[in-house]
């Protein structure tokens, strides 16, 4: 049986790992955590640091896999370009159009030379460069690791102060040891995710982001969208001109992005792997598109031929389930109308844990089904207290 290699093996890798098993792979995942909840369902886990391009080289040598696919994280992406250049592995870019495409600042300069609409960014390997960047820019800024992702690190700062001491906080997180300076956009923010064949888009999805507690860590995503057709259409011909400018392979290309008050989309972020927390599982509920397989399918190489456009059919939010303070998890207190409109769950919070952080810890995620885009419109920005976590202070 030919092996397939997911650089990761968390919860939002399942979806990928079930394909790649239906696909006829012997799949091992791999990765720092034992517990995560991928390992379970792979054929076998061997951990590995994805975060290192040597170490997944290696891995990947060693198990003499067919195929390789990044997990929902930008370090995976990066790592297994890198392994797959070296192994003449299909299915991904080479080293150094993922490192212009999943680092920041080198993104922004990219985009500024493509004419793309993005936000004016200066990148910063020091302080000092950080000082000099902001008496070239306009605040607000917007301070962020160049190499993370899922908002880790990015403070909004409205002076000079402000900006140095983020900055500083940034650099200490970023892997690579620098951060990107960049202008405040206003706007409502979004996703974007399609599918590349030859260069073209065969298929799109766009969302409504929804925020927890940072205004940067995205917890819910509903669709329809509200943004108009027409910026989704600018957003196809920016994700061609790219692809095409950048000789990208077929596969997944996504794209956070901002809708400014003019109804102009403002591409903030980009990446060639799947988005996190089962978000290819929403695109699936709405559209009935098999995204997960389609996304391993060109990852390892077999081509994209089914893919084609699909309509969203209905109203939908995949929400994460998340606490309103630090403490110790209880269980849920769910309104029972919204809770008879879940149609699909993954939770695995358990009571007594303890919760630390409240930006990133999450105890699962619901798929709640609206009646129609006017009740989502209402109900998504209350899901958080629709759905409540119970957490007693400590």
């Amino acid at each position: 049986m030919k092996k397939l290699l997911i650089a990761g093996g968390g919860h939002a890798d399942l979806p990928l790992i079930r394909a790649a098993k239906g696909l006829g792979y012997w799949v091992i995942t791999s990765g720092n955590r034992a517990q995560d909840l991928g390992h379970r369902e792979s054929d076998a886990y061997i951990p590995c640091d994805y975060s290192d391009p040597e170490a997944v080289l290696a891995l990947a040598r060693e198990e003499q896999v067919e195929a390789l696919c990044a997990c929902c994280n930008d370090f995976s992406a990066l790592s297994c370009a890198y392994a797959a250049a070296a192994l003449g592995l299909p299915g991904h870019d080479t080293p150094e159009t993922s490192a212009i495409i999943h680092h920041k600042d080198r993104w922004r300069l990219f985009a500024e030379a493509q004419g793309i609409p993005s936000p004016r960014a200066i990148g910063c390997s020091d302080l000092a460069e950080v000082a000099a960047a902001c008496a070239q820019l306009r605040f607000p800024l917007i301070v962020k690791p160049v190499d993370l992702t899922g908002g880790k690190g990015i403070l909004r700062t409205d002076d000079r102060a402000a900006t140095l001491a983020a900055a500083q906080a940034a650099l200490t997180l970023s892997k690579a040891k620098r951060v990107v300076i960049e202008e405040f956009i206003e706007g409502s923010r979004h996703g974007f995710t399609a599918l590349l064949r030859a260069g073209r888009v065969v298929f799109h999805f766009s969302d409504n982001e929804h925020y927890h507690h940072s205004p940067y860590l995205v917890s819910a995503a509903s669709c329809p969208t509200s943004v108009p057709p027409p910026a989704i259409d600018q957003l196809v011909a920016y994700s061609e001109q790219i692809a095409n400018a950048l000789t990208l392979v077929d596969g997944i290309f996504h794209v956070q992005f901002i809708l400014t008050p003019a109804g102009a989309p403002v591409i903030i972020e980009i990446c060639r792997r799947a988005p996190g927390d089962l978000y290819i599982e929403l695109v699936r509920h709405a559209t009935g598109a098999p995204y997960a397989e389609w996304i391993v399918r060109a990852a390892a190489g077999l081509g994209i031929e089914a893919a084609r456009p699909l309509a969203v059919t209905r109203s939908l939010t995949r929400h994460c389930l998340m606490a309103p303070h630090t403490g110790i998890f209880e269980g849920f207190d769910f309104d029972p109308e919204v809770a008879a409109q879940i149609i699909d769950q993954l939770i695995w919070g358990e009571p007594g844990e303890r919760v630390e952080n409240i930006d990133t810890h999450k105890f699962g995620i619901v798929f709640v089904a609206h009646r129609d885009a006017a009740q989502m419109l209402e109900q998504a920005p209350r899901l958080q207290s629709l759905l409540a976590a119970r957490v007693r202070v400590v």
